[in-house]
């Protein structure tokens, strides 16, 4: 019995060295963990339970016969964060390059199949070389089963992809369908065709950071999430990160004890708006006087900035938070916000996660660029996500609420809950001056400005909204926190559904 636990000890030894002491160190002066080392940052300490050490990959083409590896190249298993169920695959680069065989897509999809069916997030650590070439179609195929897991777990468990190195190729794909991606300064990269292949089809010049990294995702293209300085960095936000988010799509958010009182007013909040319409306000400031502790988890902070994405808390419950920032492009909604606001709302839909909406839009970007690139399109995506969200959903209007983008902004219309506004509300078609200057087109100007001031002393205000029903209450801001915690708790119970149908046709 001793000798075959010595064996075991030593299997067991071989498969946690990966590709060797060398390459670990090669892997350390790029200033970048293992993969073991990052699930110890990642898991609860003594939590993770490994699966599928031993596997090899079966390949025998171009010597790959000779070059075996216990693990082939992914660790995979399952552990907790903050006590709570995770499973777990981390890419072993010191290992082929972390490249995807057959046998490594194998336990990456048994791991996602566990996830499934007990209902927990699955969090996704990536740092591979993309499809193994010497396996050829076999790895292709491995990539697809991966992508069938990716679809089948979306709107179930939450998925979390950390990109910790190079993910090229069809390698991009998989965490492009997870829920959330947080990628590392300096050291990972996504592209479909790296810098070589660009320089040779088009004549481009460009260097890897340029064309995927992390800093380019997070404020170009809107892939990545966040862009974290290193990976500890990224470990640590994505545990952070983790609190917030239900296990499955039939767990409740997840509570934690508050000491924040639920009805704690904030009378600063009653002068935060400033005199002059044309003057911006930090909405950040609004959100953080709102939610438990001022703790507040944004979400693209560098792209589509007019528009803020998070996650807080009330009364220790989850909520995700939406809302136009002043400061940005006078918090107009333009293609990027609406994408991005789009997606992050279908999310807290489909895992029962609250909405709380805090409303100061002056309208839709103008402009040939926005009208050529699809803001009709992409502006209803955000229709469309508020429309079909059925979880509770309060709105805050604060200041301006005009045109098409009062109604986007999860208006009454759109089946909320509970919509307030501030005195400081403004709700009409349009501001003051432009609507004077179509309705009493040929007046000189001092009609002019004796019809604007007439407009905004009848409409500039939340009274002719709040006469008709489609604002609850006008509301003092200070009671703003007492008023979104009420709310909620009379709202968790809601029940709501959509028509029965296969799947809807959101506006891609």
């Amino acid at each position: 019995m001793s000798a075959n636990i010595a064996e075991m000890e030593k299997r067991r030894s071989a498969a946690k060295l990966g590709g060797g002491q060398k390459r670990i160190d090669a892997q350390h002066a790029k200033g970048k963990l293992t993969a073991r080392e990052r699930l110890d940052v990642l898991l609860d300490e003594g939590s993770f339970e490994e699966m599928d050490l031993y596997v090899e990959h079966d390949c025998v083409d171009f010597g790959m016969q000779d070059q075996k590896f216990p693990g082939d190249g992914v660790v995979t298993g399952s552990g907790t964060i903050n006590g709570r169920l995770v499973y777990v695959f981390s890419q072993d680069f010191t290992v082929f390059g972390g490249s995807l065989s057959a046998r490594h897509a194998q336990k990456i999809c048994k791991v996602m199949d566990a996830a499934l069916k007990v209902g927990a997030p699955v969090i996704g650590l990536n740092d591979s070389g993309g499809a193994r070439i010497q396996e050829g179609v076999a790895s292709l195929g491995g990539y697809a089963d991966v992508f069938q897991r990716n679809v089948l777990a979306s709107g179930v468990v939450p998925q979390l992809s950390l990109i910790m190195g190079p993910c090229a190729g069809g390698a991009v794909y998989s965490p492009a369908m997870t829920d959330f991606i947080f990628m590392v300064k300096d050291s990972s990269y996504m592209f479909v065709t790296g810098p070589e292949v660009v320089k040779t089809v088009t004549n481009e010049v460009v260097t890897q950071e340029e064309l995927g990294g992390a800093i380019t995702h997070s404020s170009k293209t809107s892939v990545s999430d966040l862009a974290l300085e290193n990976d500890i960095e990224a470990l640590l936000a994505a545990r952070d990160f983790f609190d917030f988010l239900p296990s499955s799509n039939r767990d409740d958010v997840p509570e934690r004890p508050s000491a924040d009182a639920w009805d704690r007013l904030e009378p600063s909040l009653d002068t935060i708006i400033p005199p002059s319409a044309n003057q911006p306000y930090d909405m950040h400031e609004v959100i953080r006087k709102t939610v438990d502790e001022g703790e507040f988890f944004e979400l693209q902070p560098q792209h589509g900035g007019n528009i803020i994405i998070g996650f807080g808390r009330i009364e220790g419950r989850t909520i995700g938070v939406v809302a136009n920032q002043p400061m940005v492009l006078a918090g107009v909604l333009d293609i990027n916000s609406s994408r991005k606001a789009a997606r992050f709302v279908r999310f807290c839909d489909a895992f029962n996660i609250p909405i709380v909406t805090f409303v100061d839009v002056p309208g839709f970007l103008p402009g040939t660029d926005q009208e050529h690139n699809g803001i009709i399109k992409h502006g209803a995506k955000l229709l469309f996500a508020y429309a079909e969200a059925t979880v509770p959903k309060i709105t805050v209007i604060t200041r301006k609420a005009y045109g098409g983008a009062y109604d986007v902004m999860s208006s009454k219309h759109l089946r909320g809950d509970l919509n307030y506004a501030w005195p400081t509300a403004e709700i009409a078609v349009m501001g003051a001056k432009g609507a004077v200057e179509i309705i009493f087109r040929g007046q000189d100007a001092d009609g002019i400005a004796a019809k604007t001031k007439e407009y905004e002393d009848r409409f500039a205000n939340p009274f002719v909204a709040a006469s008709r029903g489609y604002i609850d209450e006008v509301i003092y801001p200070h009671s703003t926190r007492r008023r979104i915690a009420l709310g909620l708790r009379k709202l968790r119970n809601k029940e709501l559904e959509n028509p029965w149908k296969k799947h809807d046709n959101i506006p891609l």
